[in-house]
């Protein structure tokens, strides 16, 4: 064989194997485009974060033009659908609808939780906020009206004041720790799985107080067998106007709200997530999505990627701030 003839079967090859390359690059680009978008959520179908997925689910799939699936890996407060979407590739195949209980509060509470919510996460879009109430049982504490009015009620009933959280190592858990510091409450704290829980023990008259959700507690409230004593955040609810904040009742340290966004693995293409933010946008803003999260007591409201990460950062310092006012020493601290 010449030199000329090697020189070109050569490059031949090379061309041939540049070629193959760029058709598998094109085909595996194709099949992500084709495949179905899979929404992890980290807690059990019917919850508030499973509801907010499967209305998102529902418009993306609409104005994207691809089928989109939600997925429930519930566990260990998020972390186990945190790490799926951690360990999945980032062509926009997976996605992951987590409130700021998973990104905000479980790196400070676990030593080994596996991943960083800021490094390991790319945020798509801020979509919903759901505040906690403070409620009361009325057949347990019917005086109570307002956190010291039951705060006073706990005091002379020690060993019936008990509290329950929706979860171990949770906000509602270091708010319950804050409110007996302040008012010299001696609280049993209980810790459920979930809220849902939690209101039917108040209505039952197992417990004396709770704090969960607005739109797990509310329609409790409006049969009036328990009452709404204080709600989180820096201020009123228009759902709740005559309910007065935690630090409206003296109450300093619950003022970060629990926040729900939309997450992709680290490393998704700028373009590609510019497109599901844009989808997110116009699905948070329709009156369908408005009108399903208002009835259940959650607050629609679109962040845009950007607002999402500096949201998720500033929640992890919140969060450790109302563990150590708890009396709790975050992780790494």
């Amino acid at each position: 064989m010449t030199s000329s003839i090697r020189l070109l079967y050569r490059f031949a090859l090379v061309a041939g194997i540049g070629l193959s390359a760029v058709a598998g690059t094109s085909t595996a680009s194709a099949q992500s485009r084709t495949e179905p978008i899979r929404i992890f959520v980290g807690f059990p179908a019917g919850g508030s974060s499973d509801v907010i997925a499967r209305a998102l689910a529902n418009g993306m799939q609409q104005e994207l033009g691809r089928t989109v699936v939600v997925e429930n890996r519930p566990g260990a407060g998020g972390q186990i659908a945190a790490l799926a979407l951690k360990t999945s590739p980032p062509d926009g195949t997976a996605l992951f609808l987590s409130n700021s209980h998973t990104t905000a509060i479980v790196p400070l509470t676990m030593a080994k939780v596996g991943f960083d919510p800021v490094k390991d996460f790319q945020p798509i879009a801020l979509v919903a906020i759901n505040p906690d109430v403070l409620a009361s049982s009325v057949a347990v504490s019917p005086g109570a009206t307002d956190v010291s009015s039951y705060a006073k009620w706990a005091i002379a009933n020690p060993d019936r004041a008990s509290i329950g959280v929706p979860a171990a190592d949770s906000a509602p858990e270091f708010a319950a720790a804050i409110i007996g510091r302040v008012t010299g409450a001696k609280l049993t704290v209980v810790p459920y799985r979930g809220d849902q829980p939690i209101a039917l023990d108040l209505v039952g008259g197992h417990l004396s107080a709770g704090v969960g959700s607005v739109g797990t507690l509310i329609q409790h409230a409006r049969s009036g067998k328990i009452k709404l004593l204080a709600v989180n955040g820096t201020r009123r609810l228009a759902l709740l106007p005559d309910v007065p904040t935690f630090s409206e009742q003296g109450i300093a340290g619950y003022e970060e709200v629990m926040i729900t966004g939309l997450y992709a693995p680290a490393g998704m293409s700028a373009e590609l997530a510019k497109a599901y933010t844009q989808a997110v946008s116009k699905v948070v803003a329709s009156k369908e999505y408005a009108d399903h999260m208002s009835q259940l007591g959650i607050t629609p409201q679109f962040g845009s990627a950007a607002e999402l990460g500096e949201r998720t950062r500033n929640a992890l310092r919140a969060y450790a701030k109302m563990m150590q006012d708890a009396g709790r020493t975050p992780v790494g601290q």
